[in-house]
Order: structure tokens, then C-alpha cells, then sequence
């Protein structure tokens, strides 16, 4: 059985929510449509005219990207033009094309996690925060019978972290009453009469961002046929996230080794440098694409070097001056994200016995070349 096009992209949506993505990111579904079965992802950097061959090729009728393919508004849709061409190809071969892209570098375990621990960087915290998760908190009454049933669910669901402890929840007893309407199935009780029931209250906090999947998961383990609970906002924040990663390395470097060990993992036969390569590095920044207006404030939260792509020439005599060093890896390195995205996918499609199949682009799309 293959699964919906909608069904992957909610899969997709787990690793990287779409609310993290920074205002006004081009992302979801740019061209296509999802109400259809997918008997193959194509997981890409880049949407280029080899990428769309690539995906005819194998058969793939999704591509998954990190860069969009409409950027600015089309005012008009001209098969004659290069883009215009690129459209009408994946139109005729009904090929979907999805866009993830700042969600999946501010998610965890995304695009920046991923860079920072191909490098080597431990305790990671961002550069810059975009998102902070409100915390609500949920109260739900369950008879004595069920309470275990419930609880579980809830938490299995995601609810009851706080801080660096999980599974949190506070428990007691009590009695309900209530009586069944008219019409009514009570799964406890006869219509028309009142009813006190032994209970368990429940109370745990849920993050906004899952807070549908967890009242979900409740509703399904309850038996009540009406479910009586509370969900509020606190003032308490939950965890924040953002783009970039800042952290110590695992072991010290000069600025040479460090070089090596980028261009290593992060599959680049190239880099810019900044800074004296005999220079002893112990906190590092890493941020896919464009860093230059990172270079900076990485300095001041205590980087010796930052990780990025896109460097211009003024901000890297600045980042001198200031002792920054930098390592420009170019955009393209970003593509360390096709195999990673195809490898988490194509698992969560296998756990739900899916035949949809998974496969990372072997495309490159650096457009530079290096003479």
C-alpha cells in the first residue's frame, strides 16, 4: 500500500513543523498536488531541470526540497522561458513538489543539527531564536478504571516535559457526577439519572506545538463519550529554537585541522578561510547557507570560528578585525540534508508498512565552478 501525498508530508511535518519557519519562507506545497497516492519521494537541495529527469527516471511523483522552485510571484506562467519549461515538466509527469526549508534548519535534529554534528560540536544551543514553544496546561477528569490507559497516552503523545525531565504529571482523586441527556450512550450511567463515579484528575503541560496530537491521543484512550477537560495557557515558556548552532568541539583544533574535518564531512573539495590557521579553536557556529550577517553576533555568544556558507568580502575583513574566523563552505553544503531527510522519512514510511520508497538525490546542483 502507498501512501497519500498528504500522509507524507504530515510524516515530513513531524521532523520539520512548518511553524518554525522564519515569516514570509517560501515553504509547503509549491506545484502540484497532494491528494494522490506516492509511489516515490525524491528527496533534493535544488529543483533543476537534472533533478526533474532524475525524478522521471525512478519513477518519483513527490520531490522533497529545501530550496523553493517559486521564490517571487509569478505574474504569468510562459512555458518559453527556462522556469516556465521546468514547471510545464513536472506538470505533464504529475511530480509534486514540496518545500521545506528554514523549518527544517531551525528543527532539531535538522539541517543545522546535522551540520553541527558532522563537524563535531557538542551542547549546542542557537544563534538566533525564532521560535519559543507556549506551554498550556491540560486537565482532564477519567474514571479510576481507565486512568492508567489515559495517562500513558497522553504522555506517549508528548505531553509532560519540563525542562530535562519527561513524563511529568500530577494525579488525584476525586468523585464526578453528572447525568446522562436525553439520547445519550454513557458508557457509565442510565439516562436520566444522576451519576458519581470515582475519578482521577490529570494535569500535565503540553507544548503548543503538539497540543492537537496530544488532546487527540486523549480523546481516542478515553472512554467517556463526552470528555471533560481543560486546556489553558501559562506563563511559562517551553523550549526555544532557532536558526544556527553554537557550541564547544568535541576535541580542539587549529583552524587548519578543523578545515580538514569540514571538508571531510561536509563533502565540499573546497572552502574559504578566515583567519590563522594555527589558531587554537574550541567554540564553534555552524548555519547552512547564507551566514553573513551571523558572523558577528557568533563572535559575541563566543565562537572562534563559524561554519557557513556565502561569506561577502567586506563582512570577512570585519570578521577579522573582530577575530572571527570563519570557513566558507558555499550554499551547497546544505546538501548534506538529502541523505539525512530520505533516511528519517523512509523509516517512518517503513514503520507504518507503507510501499512508498525513499531516495536521496545523487543530483549536484553546486552551480559553481572551482578552477
Amino acid at each position: 500500500m502507498f501512501a497519500k501525498g498528504q500522509t507524507v508530508i504530515q510524516l515530513m511535518e513531524q521532523l520539520a513543523p512548518k511553524h518554525l519557519a522564519v515569516p514570509d519562507d517560501r515553504i509547503g506545497l509549491q506545484l502540484g498536488s497532494l491528494q494522490k497516492e506516492i509511489t516515490h519521494v525524491l528527496i533534493a537541495l535544488d529543483v533543476t531541470n537534472e533533478v526533474v529527469d532524475e525524478a522521471i527516471r525512478i519513477g518519483a511523483n513527490l520531490i522533497i526540497a529545501h530550496h523553493a522552485i517559486i521564490f517571487r510571484p509569478v505574474k504569468s506562467l510562459n512555458t518559453d522561458t527556462p522556469m516556465g519549461k521546468l514547471y510545464e515538466k513536472l506538470i505533464k509527469h504529475d511530480i509534486a513538489v514540496y518545500i521545506s526549508h528554514t523549518n527544517l534548519d531551525v528543527a532539531e535534529g535538522g539541517m543545522n543539527d546535522w551540520m553541527a554534528e558532522a563537524i563535531g560540536m557538542e551542547s549546542k544551543e542557537s544563534l538566533e531564536d525564532v521560535h519559543t514553544d507556549h506551554l498550556f496546561k491540560l486537565a482532564v477528569f477519567v474514571p479510576r478504571t481507565h486512568h492508567e490507559q489515559v495517562l500513558q497516552a497522553i504522555l506517549e503523545a508528548g505531553a509532560g516535559s519540563i525542562g530535562q525531565y519527561n513524563k511529568c504529571s500530577f494525579n488525584t482523586e476525586g468523585t464526578g457526577t453528572f447525568v446522562p441527556g436525553e439520547g445519550t450512550q454513557p458508557f457509565i450511567g442510565t439516562e436520566g439519572q444522576m451519576e458519581r463515579v470515582e475519578e482521577m484528575r490529570i494535569e500535565t503541560i503540553v507544548p503548543q506545538s503538539l497540543r492537537s496530537q496530544v488532546v487527540q491521543a486523549m480523546l481516542k484512550a478515553h472512554p467517556y463519550e463526552e470528555v471533560a477537560y481543560d486546556l489553558y495557557a501559562m506563563d511559562l515558556k517551553g523550549r526555544t529554537l532557532g536558526l544556527g548552532r553554537l557550541g564547544p568541539l568535541n576535541q580542539p583544533k587549529t583552524l587548519g585541522e578543523l578545515v580538514e574535518v569540514v571538508k571531510a564531512q561536509l563533502d565540499v573539495p573546497y572552502v574559504r578561510v578566515v583567519g590563522d590557521l594555527n589558531r587554537q579553536i574550541k567554540k564553534a557556529a555552524v548555519l547552512g547557507g547564507s551566514g553573513s550577517r551571523y558572523t558577528l553576533p557568533a563572535r559575541f555568544k563566543g565562537a572562534d570560528v563559524i561554519v557557513t556558507g556565502d561569506i561577502d568580502y567586506h563582512t570577512a575583513h570585519d570578521a577579522l578585525m573582530a577575530g572571527m574566523c570563519i570557513i566558507d563552505v558555499g550554499h551547497n553544503a546544505e546538501k548534506i540534508m538529502k541523505p539525512k531527510t530520505a533516511d528519517w522519512l523512509r523509516l517512518r514510511l517503513e514503520d507504518k508498512r507503507y510501499d512508498t520508497q525513499v531516495t536521496a538525490s545523487e543530483v549536484n546542483t553546486e552551480v559553481f565552478q572551482f578552477i
